[in-house]
């Protein structure tokens, strides 16, 4: 919406001395009745006196009766959301604004303004009675012209900005159908103003709120948007074509009417001229100069995002969910695009270009919408570094793949608001360290031998249980259930706990989930980690339904990657956060998320012995199917569904841990991994270590430099073989207990899948658990 308080120009009439069709004529006829110059004197220049005679009361006690103290809400402002790096990732706005000090704009702009649009600006108290006559004068001529002095044309568009700010736009009068009672409202409340502000601070207001087109309101947003440029640079031209713009932004629009605003930048510098402000030399430079415009269209909102689109959606999801920035979720929307923050993130756009390169590099063009995504957390902050996928939200950004849902996070908040994420993906055997956790916490050795060979687990297993019941089991002898199954028929055999992780068998980990002492402890592991499931709403991963233990509930990657952070960080598990900073337009700190951190989540001897567990899956497992290395020490876990359509690697060093995602990120039963061209490349069968594997090491090798990539800590020998603990913990290198890597076993895969029991006090689970 326009609001100029100027109208376009408009083509010459017959002469009328008085009329009454236009405001001027309503205030003439007005000032008639109340013995004109009367109340003009008294009621305005002097509102405060009292004056009889040449006036009738009623006159006055009108007048007196309009309000005199301009209330102002603050002006719509645009709202930046930046990286780590304070490094602009989006903007958000209703109207395209960002307010400056006068000694921001340039000397040419302040002259400019006042010469054409009242150039007894300093002379006057705020309402120009020499103006009025003038206006009169010039009207009983034929011609046109307005009265308003820059004072009042301020307070209008406080006045109009006020119903902006109150969801009100559509009572905005404009000019020319302004009622005698607007117009001596107005005059009023310019008078008051001038004798509250000075002249300096009255024109501030007025370039900082004024429009100059639809897409910029106040001069530094119409520098930045007709000239890329800031307003203290504005040139003698450019600050003279801004100036004619406030007459009429639509008519003299340079970019569609070049030859109109051309005209009239040369009338405001014929103005300049006539009032001193520039020499003839000057003007006439002026006057010749081309019209160069270098437009620079805003592009508000987060799918605009020069890096980062689902990550900026994220953080302002989280805004819009926090109560502390508004009553409901509408009024905090209102404050992020009208309140002019500074919104300060924790992205760190070195590991987030890297990471948008390489899911792009992934899949390259992708006729069938597989899904690719990173997400990056700092174990010990909880921080946000990176987050990205191989879509776009809007068709023409980069790719051909369009959807505004982020694949990274969860689909709702813990108090059930929307965070734009599909709701997570199943995680397969990336699940099964919550299991060895449970085992390490209590005292059990990683070495430790468990009878992989079983595979029936029926209805009436004798779990060992305090919370409640198991659900599920797999048991072939009851018709629509299964025996446990894994991936190969080599792996049915006793082994250690740590080789039922590396090469990821499934009745291994159900091995060790029946020898524990409570298996409600795999619950109390997963909620140590921060694991809850992909929907959101606090609802936490139910470990007490049997397919879970082996990936089967959809957990988002940005909670993997987080989960995996607290390995590397000794334990210490921290909420994940993306808002470090939220100042207000005054640069005042109204927010930001602290670092929510809790040492000793898990015992620092039992995360070391998980990471050690899971080195393994480098060296022996997996991880070895993986051709990309890094030189530094890290761990990981792969995983894969039942369909193959949803695959992993959620990996880390000593200072970042990563999740990484290959597969359709919408739970499609139809579509199945396998049988499947992948960029150029065919994949009989998708597992976690052929395409999310390299994804997250061709990523993690660029970037895992920027942060801490020393040795993990070494585990307490209790945990490893058995025995006494170790009495203090030392650092360990890429490789542990002085083991080379080795190949994965003769006839056996590090990828395996179970079939699922048939549960009869819940619903059958999709497949689930392959390495």
């Amino acid at each position: 919406m326009i609001r100029s308080m100027a109208s376009r120009p408009t083509s010459t009439r017959p002469a009328r001395f008085l009329d009454t069709s236009t405001t001027l004529g309503k205030v003439l006829v007005f000032l008639g009745v109340s013995a004109l110059c009367g109340v003009l004197v008294a009621g305005l220049m002097v509102p405060a006196a009292t004056t009889a005679g040449a006036m009738t009361d009623g006159s006055v006690q009108f007048f007196n009766s309009l309000p005199s103290e301009l209330t102002t809400a603050p002006p719509s402002q645009v709202t930046r959301i930046l990286a780590a790096d304070g490094s602009t990732l989006a903007t958000l706005f209703t109207e395209n604004r960002t307010d400056i000090p006068l000694s921001q704009m340039s000397m040419n702009m302040r002259n400019a303004i006042v010469a054409i649009e009242d150039y007894r600006f300093y002379q006057h108290g705020g309402v120009d009675p020499l103006g009025i006559l003038r206006a009169l004068t010039i009207d009983a001529g034929g011609g046109r012209q307005g009265a308003s002095t820059l004072t009042q044309q301020y307070v209008t568009n406080v006045l109009n900005e006020n119903l902006v700010v109150q969801g009100k736009g559509g009572d905005v009068v404009l000019n020319g159908y302004k009622t005698v009672g607007d117009k001596l409202r107005e005059m009023k409340l310019a008078i008051a103003l001038d004798q509250k502000m000075s002249k300096d601070q009255i024109l501030q207001g007025y370039l900082n709120i004024v429009p100059f087109s639809g897409n910029a309101y106040g001069v530094e947003a119409a520098s930045q948007y007709f000239f890329s440029t800031d307003a203290k640079d504005l040139s003698l031209p450019q600050a003279a074509l801004l100036a004619g713009l406030v007459n009429g932004p639509s008519y003299y629009n340079p970019s569609q009417y070049p030859d109109r605003a051309v005209a009239r930048r040369n009338l405001v510098l014929d103005a300049m001229l006539q009032h001193g402000y520039i020499d003839q030399a000057q003007h006439d430079q002026a006057v010749k100069a081309p019209l160069t415009l270098k437009l620079n269209p805003p592009r508000q909102g987060c799918q605009y995002a020069a890096e980062a689109p689902y990550f900026c959606d994220y953080v302002l999801h989280e805004i819009e969910n926090d109560p502390d920035y508004g009553a409901t979720p509408q009024d905090r929307l209102d404050r992020v695009t009208s309140g002019g923050l500074t919104i300060k993130t924790t992205l760190d756009p070195r590991l987030q270009k890297a990471a948008q390169a390489q899911v792009d590099a992934t899949t390259g063009s992708h006729p069938d919408k597989w899904g690719t995504s990173l997400v990056t957390v700092q174990p010990g902050t909880g921080k946000v570094v990176a987050m990205a996928q191989n879509s776009r939200m809007l068709a023409g950004e980069g790719s051909d793949f369009v959807t505004t849902y982020n694949f990274n996070v969860d689909s709702a908040d813990a108090n059930g608001n929307s965070l734009g994420g599909v709701g997570g993906m199943q995680p397969g055997s990336t699940l099964k360290p919550v299991t060895l956790t449970a085992w390490l916490n209590e005292g059990k050795p990683t070495d430790q031998v468990v009878d992989a060979s079983r595979r029936v687990y029926p209805q009436n297993y004798p779990w060992h249980d305090t919370c409640g019941k198991v659900v599920g089991y797999y048991d072939s002898s009851v018709p629509g259930s299964v025996d446990l199954q894994n991936d190969s028929d080599g792996y049915y055999h006793p082994m250690t706990v740590r080789e039922g992780i590396y090469n990821s068998i499934n009745t291994a980990t159900f091995a060790s989930a029946a020898g524990l002492n409570d298996f409600c402890d795999i619950q109390r592991a997963a909620d140590a980690l921060g694991l809850h499931e992909g929907a959101g709403s606090g609802k936490k991963m139910d470990m007490s339904i049997l397919g879970d233990l082996l990936g089967g509930e959809n957990v988002a990657p940005l909670s993997m990657a987080n989960a995996f952070a607290t390995f590397a960080a000794d334990g210490t598990y921290c909420a994940p956060i993306s808002i470090t900073e939220v100042d207000d337009a005054h640069g005042q700190r109204i927010g930001g998320q602290a670092q929510d951190c809790h040492a000793n989540s898990l015992s620092p001897g039992v995360a070391a012995a998980a990471t050690n567990v899971l080195q393994d899956v480098v060296t022996k497992g997996s991880g070895l199917l993986i051709p990309e290395k890094l030189s530094v020490p890290y761990a990981m876990k792969t995983g894969t569904n039942n369909l193959n359509n949803q695959t992993w690697v959620v990996g880390y060093t000593k200072g970042l841990a990563t999740a990484s995602f290959f597969g359709d990120p919408f739970n499609s039963t139809a579509r199945v991994g396998r049988d499947l061209t992948v960029n150029g490349r065919f994949y009989p069968v998708v597992d976690g270590a052929y395409i999310a594997g390299p994804q997250w090491a061709r990523y993690m090798q660029q970037v895992y430099a920027l942060y801490d990539d020393g040795s993990f800590t070494t585990p307490p020998q209790n945990l490893i073989t058995g025995g006494k603990a170790s009495s203090s913990p030392e650092q360990s290198g890429p490789q542990q207990n002085g083991q080379q890597p080795s190949a994965p076993q003769q006839g056996g895969t590090p990828a395996t899948t179970p079939n699922q029991p048939v549960a009869p006090l819940a619903p059958a689970r999709k497949g689930k658990g392959r390495g």
